[in-house]
């Protein structure tokens, strides 16, 4: 058990956008608003999987929608406080600890917020390990969980009950078409897990390893060194390419950001050329014809000098960047898990998923 300081916010922020693979929504606005929270007097508990209850009950909270529109639809705040109320006064009975849906991007930080308000503590870990564009794309479903009673909230005070979905992808149909109605965002919470579950089905001490991360690229911009190897040396992966955008398509399609980007290699990558595809997260890597990496496994674009994550909605033509490629977490790579999360998931027919290196410590 840890309070989150200041400190671990703002490397919270910063390492959460790698994970994030481009996507669950820029951290920056987030941070600002968990910072405030710190420094109006309210706390942010962190607690190990090994210190939750069997019994308790444990909410995962999270923004659904495109990125690109968070940037300037603004949360009103207590959206996840909202959502979280209305499932307790239909289950009955209260909430005992929030959780991260995903821990990449913006919705890292949400459920520090909800637990700011609420004074509930949070789980470290989370649903993906990274993030995904789909609300049935989350270890909790994928090994069992209903997500059904569900709510979603929006900034002018709506609140939608989800009482029963016949499925998960029928949910994620349902409130899809839900946060479209709402302008494109908002805030989700799904039915309450058991602790014993969450133990067996989230992925471990993601909040720490996400701090971690942040803390390096931290330490690099200090000392005026590559934040990349570092990264790729916590984390076991790759360092794909360095390159400059030289070509972006980006559209908003069924409450997604979809596009792809064309990648031109810098310096000992020159003359190479490169294609990321991306649904909300980057999806796929392909050099000369072959893809090199692939959902599950995380497909990170980072500012080349400072090491930040550069998230799908803030891609320009001419960014210099760097390109990892990050190995997932073992429950993202079963036979369950793929036919969720896979490349075919998305659409990538023909692309056959080989897993990158070992996964995270």
């Amino acid at each position: 058990m840890r309070q989150l300081s200041e400190h671990d916010i703002e490397a919270l922020a910063i390492g959460a956008a790698i994970l994030g693979t481009g996507g669950g929504g820029n951290p920056y606005i987030g941070k600002l608003r968990a910072l405030q929270d710190l420094r109006n007097g309210r706390s942010v508990t962190l607690i190990g999987l090994d210190e939750l209850d069997d019994e308790a009950l444990v909410l995962s909270v999270g923004g659904i929608g495109a990125p690109i529109v968070s940037i300037e639809k603004l949360d009103e705040g207590r959206e996840g406080e909202r959502a979280l109320r209305a499932l307790e006064q239909f289950g009955g009975r209260k909430i005992d600890a929030l959780i991260s849906a995903e821990i990449g991007g913006g919705n890292a930080i949400e459920p520090l917020l909800t637990a700011a308000l609420t004074g509930l503590p949070v789980v470290d870990g989370d649903g993906m390990g990274r993030a995904f564009p789909e609300m049935q794309m989350t270890t909790f479903s994928i090994y069992g969980h209903r997500s059904t009673p569900a709510a979603v909230a929006d900034e002018r005070g709506n609140v939608v009950l989800f009482q029963h979905s016949i499925s998960e992808v029928w949910f994620e149909r349902l409130a899809r078409a839900t946060v479209v109605a709402m302008g494109g965002s908002a805030i989700g919470a799904e039915a309450p897990m058991r602790g014993s579950y969450v133990k067996r089905a989230a992925v471990p001490a993601t909040v720490t390893r996400a701090i971690a991360l942040g803390e390096i690229v931290l330490g690099a911009n200090r000392d005026h060194v590559s934040a990349i190897p570092l990264i790729c040396a916590q984390e076991r992966g790759r360092h794909l390419m360095d390159a400059k955008i030289v070509d972006l398509k980006r559209h908003l399609r069924g409450g997604f950001s979809v596009g792809d980007i064309q990648l031109e290699g810098i310096d000992e990558y020159a003359g190479s050329r490169a294609h990321v595809a991306f649904q909300n997260e980057f999806l796929s890597f392909e050099r000369d014809g072959r893809v090199e990496v692939c959902v599950p496994d995380l497909v990170a674009i980072l500012d080349v000098d400072s090491g930040h994550a550069i998230t799908t909605e803030v891609l320009r033509y001419g960014q210099r960047v760097s390109v990892l490629g990050l190995p997932c977490h073992p429950l993202l790579r079963t036979a369950e898990a793929l036919a969720v999360v896979g490349p075919q998931a998305f659409g990538l027919d023909g692309i056959t998923f080989h897993p990158l290196g070992d996964h995270p410590r």
